[in-house]
This record gives C-alpha cells, structure tokens and sequence, in this order.
C-alpha cells in the first residue's frame, strides 16, 4: 500500500507569514527610511493634486475630475503595500491575520483593474473632445461623465469581488506567503487542493480586461491621429493642444504596461535573484503613483498654473498671520 499524506487544513484564526524581501543585517533601517519618504513624496504629490482640483472650480471639467479616480487609485496602491513594508524592513514584521491579508491582496487587485477601466473612460473622453469638440458639451455632460466613472469602478469592484469569493471557502493548509504582499494568486497557492475554476476565471478576467482596454485606447487615438491629420498644418495649434491634453493618459498607460511586462519577463530568468524579482512585482504599485502626479503637473500647463498659484496664496497667508503675531508680542521693556 501507498503511503498518504494527510493534510490538515489551517482553522481560524489564520495568520500568514509574508517572506517579503531579504534584508541583509544592518540595512533595515536604511531600507525603511527610504520606503518612508518614498511614501510621504507620493502621499504629498496626490494630495497636493487631489486638493488643488477640488479646490480650484475652474478644474472642475472631465479631464481633471477622472485625473482625481486616478489619483484615489495611486493612492490605494501606495497605502495598501507601503507601510507593511516599511513594517517589514524596520522590525522584522512578516506576519499578517487573515482579513488584513485578504483586504491588502483585494486593495491590490482592485487598483490594477481600476486603473485599466478608468483609463478606458479617459480614452472615450478624449475621443469625444477630439474628434466631436463641438457636441463635446452636449455628449459628456456631467451624468454622463459620472455614470462612466461609476461604471468603471463598479465594474472593477465586481470582478474583484467574484475573484474572492471563489476561493472565500478554499481549505487552506499553508500559511507562508512567499511574495512582499499578499495577492489572490499567492493565497491560493496555499490551498489544499488545485483550484481550477479560480484559474480560469482569472486569466480570463485578465486577457479580456486587459484585451479590452487596449482596443478601447487603440481604436480611441487611431480615430484622434486621423482626425489631426486630416485637419492639415492650418491647425497646428490645435493639434499642439491634442497632443498636450492627451499625452498625460497615454503615457500613464504605457508606463503601467511597461511595469506589467517587466513583472511577466523577470519570471522568464530563473537566474535572477529573488530579491530582484520581488522588487520588481511591485513596480506597478509603487512606480506609477509617484511618477502619475509628476505628468499630470508637467504637461498640463492649466494645473500646474492653479498648484502654483494656491501655493502662492499659502505663502502670503502665513506671511500675513506671521506679522500679525509679531504685532501682538508686547514689548519686554
């Protein structure tokens, strides 16, 4: 008779351990200081561009409200990844309870899908403003424009949703997560048994989204590229404003492609080292977050006006009640 291995499921409460990086002796603290102002830098970008567009009416155009759901995206990432690893790199914390694990591998999950249908709206939006800026106003009126954004989050929380659910009632009979965060696919890793139907609904969730949003953006700037072309050197001014409207939404989706393939490549050499590899999981997460508010601020001439000018205002505003406070010291003598 053959020997069978029997293999207890884990019962809850479930606590996983993250093998996260390897950090050699004396660098953690290192390590967790620059993790520490990578996130503030990031945390400061997004909100100074999330504030400056709330603030500023004039920005309250489709543009800049669907530049607002990215910056929110940019920011889940960035909170849901950064400070359990500086965690990591400062005191050594691997471990990780089952819902906070199950949250992060979601907030994770949700900011890669999200990103890829809110980039689909801002594709349709520039579209729309390109090729038919005359019923421009009359077709992304402001229902309009919020039932896309609606739409695209919706449709990223659905899928997110069922992603879990599937696997919510998968025994469990490891506890190791061998990556620096917890996703879908690592948790699943440690279930007792394969999990076909989860595999197949995620890679085909993947390729269809994935698949989709491409030919939304190819089909979008094929039509915006005719469309400048046809209006010949006469209007070289309004092409000079397309390319300066749309640059910012291609570039933002090139660099989260790049960031994806390198995720898929590393994986093809096996001779690199893990700690490599690992880093270069998260470049999707941390990359474009810090790098999005940089082109938002640099190409559109209009944002970059308003960060400065409500910057200027701060200044001469804590100027003004430093005076004051000066005038209210009595005098000693």
């Amino acid at each position: 008779m053959e020997n069978v291995t029997m293999v207890t499921p884990l019962k809850q409460p479930i606590v996983f351990q993250l093998e996260g990086f390897y950090v050699p002796p004396g660098y953690g603290a290192f390590l967790f200081f620059l993790a520490l102002v990578y996130f503030i830098v990031t945390l400061l970008a997004n909100g100074v561009v999330l504030c400056v567009i709330v603030m500023d009416k004039n920005l309250h155009r489709p543009m800049f409200i669907m530049v607002c759901n990215l910056v929110v995206c940019d920011l889940l990432a960035a909170t849901a990844v950064l400070p359990r690893l500086m965690m990591h790199f400062l005191m050594g914390q691997k471990k990780i309870a089952y819902i906070p694990a199950i949250a992060q591998a979601f907030s994770v999950h949700m900011y890669g899908v999200a990103v890829q249908t809110i980039l689909g709206v801002m594709a349709y939006d520039r579209y729309i403003a390109v090729c038919q800026p005359l019923r421009y106003q009359a077709i992304m009126t402001s229902a309009r424009l919020h039932s896309c954004l609606a739409l695209a989050w919706f449709i990223a929380v659905l899928l997110i949703a069922v992603l879990f659910i599937l696997h919510m009632n998968s025994p469990l009979c490891g506890n190791t997560i061998q990556h620096v965060y917890c996703s879908n696919r690592a948790i699943l890793n440690l279930a007792c048994s394969p999990t076909p139907i989860n595999n197949i609904y995620g890679l085909s969730m993947t390729w269809t989204l994935s698949t989709s949003i491409f030919l939304i953006i190819a089909f979008s700037y094929f039509r915006i590229l005719h469309a400048c072309v046809k209006q010949g050197k006469a209007s070289l001014g309004v092409r000079s404003k397309t390319v300066q409207t749309c640059a910012p939404h291609l570039v933002i989706y090139i660099l989260y492609q790049i960031a994806s393939i390198v995720i898929i490549v590393s994986h093809r050499f096996p001779s690199l080292s893990q700690n490599i590899k690992k880093f270069f999981s998260i470049l999707f997460i941390i990359i474009p977050p810090a790098i999005n508010p940089v082109i938002y601020g640099l190409v559109s001439k209009e944002l970059r006006n308003s960060i400065i000018k409500h910057f200027i205002k701060l200044h001469v505003h804590q100027k003004r009640n430093w005076r004051v406070k000066l005038h209210c010291i009595p005098d000693s003598f």
